[in-house]
C-alpha cells in the first residue's frame, strides 16, 4: 500500500493487507515486546531534577577533583561568554546549512572558523569540521593512500593509541601495511625512518607533541617523505601553537589536530572535534565539508557550501569520503573561543601550559621512588614511572581528591609502573604543591 493510514479504516486495511487483525500480532515475537516492561509511575518535574542531581552528585568530575589527566582530552578554562553566545538562534541550528539563506549565521560562525584553524596551523585549506581528531587522521592516511597509490604507511609507536586502533580499524578491509616506527627515549627512531621509506610509502604520520607529551624533530622529516614521493602527514595539540612551531612552517601536506582543547569542555569522551587541514593542491581531494565566500543577488557578502561532490549524498559512487556530517555546533563554539582569546590569548594560554606544567615536573621528579623515563623537550604532558603500580598510584591519590597521570601499561607493557601527567593552565602553583604532597605520601 502506498498512502499513509490516517483513520481508524485505513490503518484496519494495511493491518488486513499485511495479514494481521491488530497491531500487537505484528510485534508479538519481539522479545522486549514479550517482557513486561517495570516502568515505574509518572513523576513530577520537581521530583525528577531532583533524582538527576542526586545522580550526577555521584560522578567525579573535574571541577570536584583536582585532575593531571590529558592524553587528548584536557581541563582547559573556557569563557562563559561561550554557551551564552551558542545559545543564540542564528548559531544554534538544525543539522545541515543547505539552505544558506537561513544560514548564514552558521555558515559565517564556520567559514571564521576555516579562517582561524588555517592560520593557527599556518595551513592553506581547512574543512568545517570533522568527528574527532582520530578518524581526521584516518581521513588524512586515506586521501595519501588515494593520491599515491600506494600500500605503506609509517605510523609512529609514540601516535595516541586510540588513534593507531581507529586507522587500524579504517584500513583493516584494505590491502594496506602500516609499519610501525619504534621510539628511542620517547622519540622517533630517525634512523629507522630512513631505512623504511621507499617508493611503496604512501605518507608518514607524525604527533607534536606526541603521545609521551615530547616534541619530536619534525624538521627532518619533511624532506625525507617528499624524497620518495610520500605525502608528510602531522597531528598537532592546537593550544602549544601558540608557541611551538605550526605544521605549515615544517611543509607537512596535511595537518589534523583534537579540537577539544580549543574551548570544548570534558564531557565523556565527546561531543569533540576534528580539525582537518591541507596545501591547497589537495583541495577537491579533502574530506568534509567546506564553506566558502561568495556574493548574492545584490552583491552583499554571502556564505555557502561548496565543492559538495566530496559528500556521499551527491555522486556517491566518487565520493573522496562517508563523512556525511559536521559537528558544527562545537566548532562554533572553538570559533568563539578563539575570538575571545586572539592571538596573543593563543600565545598566553600556550606559555601557561609551558610553564606550570615544567614547574609540575621538576618538583614531581625530585621526589624518592619517581623517575623520569624520558629526557625530550615537552609541553604540557610528562611521563614519570614510581615504585608503585599506576593503577595502585592513582587509587591512593583519589582517595585525597586528585586525579593522577593515566596508566600507561594497557599500550605500552615495556613502562613499568609509567603514567602520563598533564597540567593545563587551570593549575595553580597551590595546586601543583598539594599533588607533590599527596604523591609523597602516596609513595609511602
Amino acid at each position: 500500500m502506498d498512502f499513509i493510514p490516517h483513520t481508524d479504516a485505513e490503518r484496519q486495511e494495511m493491518l488486513a493487507a499485511i495479514g494481521v487483525k491488530k497491531f500487537e500480532d505484528l510485534v508479538k515475537h519481539l522479545p522486549l515486546y514479550r517482557q513486561e516492561m517495570a516502568i515505574p509511575a509518572g513523576l513530577a518535574e520537581g521530583e525528577v531534577l531532583r533524582i538527576a542531581h542526586e545522580l550526577a552528585s555521584k560522578n567525579k568530575a573535574p571541577g570536584k577533583l583536582l585532575s593531571f589527566l590529558g592524553a587528548g582530552a584536557y581541563d582547559h578554562f573556557s569563557p562563559s561568554a561561550i554557551p551564552a553566545l551558542m545559545s543564540r538562534g542564528e548559531f544554534l541550528t538544525s543539522y545541515t546549512p543547505y539552505q544558506p539563506e537561513v544560514s548564514q549565521g552558521t555558515l559565517q560562525t564556520l567559514y571564521e572558523f576555516q579562517s582561524m584553524i588555517c592560520e593557527l596551523m599556518a595551513m592553506e585549506i581547512c574543512n568545517a569540521g570533522m568527528y574527532e581528531g582520530a578518524s581526521a587522521l584516518a581521513e588524512a592516511v586515506l586521501l595519501a593512500l588515494r593520491e599515491t597509490g600506494r600500500k605503506e604507511v609509517l605510523i609512529p609507536r609514540t601516535l595516541h593509541p586510540d588513534y593507531r586502533a581507529v586507522l587500524t580499524t579504517y584500513t583493516s578491509e584494505m590491502d594496506i601495511k602500516l609499519v610501525e616506527i619504534p621510539h628511542i627515549q620517547g622519540l622517533l627512531d630517525i634512523d629507522f625512518i630512513k631505512k623504511n621509506l621507499s617508493e611503496r610509502t604512501a605518507a608518514i604520520v607524525v604527533q607534536n607533541p606526541n603521545f609521551f607529551g615530547c616534541l619530536e624533530p619534525v624538521r627532518e622529516l619533511g624532506p625525507a617523505a617528499r624524497a620518495v614521493g610520500a605525502l608528510f602527514i602531522a597531528a598537532v595539540n592546537p593550544i602549544s601553537l601558540g608557541l611551538v612551531i605550526p605544521p605549515g612552517e615544517y611543509d607537512a601536506d596535511i595537518a589534523v589536530a583534537e579540537g577539544q582543547p580549543l574551548g570544548i569542555p570534558v564531557g565523556y569522551g565527546g561531543p569533540y572535534l576534528g580539525l582537518f587541514t591541507c596545501k591547497e593542491k589537495w583541495l577537491r581531494k579533502m574530506p568534509g565539508r567546506l564553506v566558502g565566500q561568495t556574493t548574492d543577488v545584490d552583491g552583499k557578502r554571502a556564505f555557502v557550501l561548496t565543492l559538495q561532490a566530496r559528500e556521499q549524498h551527491i555522486r556517491r559512487e566518487k565520493a573522496t569520503s562517508n563523512v556525511c556530517t559536521t559537528t558544527a555546533l562545537v566548532a562554533e563554539c572553538s570559533t568563539f573561543y578563539m575570538a575571545l582569546l586572539g592571538k596573543q590569548g593563543v600565545r598566553d594560554m600556550a606559555s601557561q601550559n609551558l610553564a606550570k606544567s615544567h614547574y609540575a615536573f621538576d618538583q614531581l621528579k625530585q621526589i624518592p621512588g619517581v623517575r623520569v623515563p624520558f629526557n625530550a623537550p615537552f609541553f604540557n604532558e610528562f611521563v614519570l614511572q614510581t615504585k608503585l603500580p599506576a593503577e595502585t598510584l592513582q587509587e591512593r591519590l583519589t582517595k585525597q581528591d586528585i586525579l593522577g597521570g593515566l596508566s600507561l601499561k594497557k599500550w605500552y607493557p615495556e613502562l613499568d609502573n609509567a603514567s602520563l601527567w598533564c597540567v593545563t593552565e587551570t593549575k595553580t602553583k597551590a595546586d601543583i604543591d598539594h599533588l607533590v604532597r599527596a604523591l609523597k605520601e602516596a609513595l609511602g
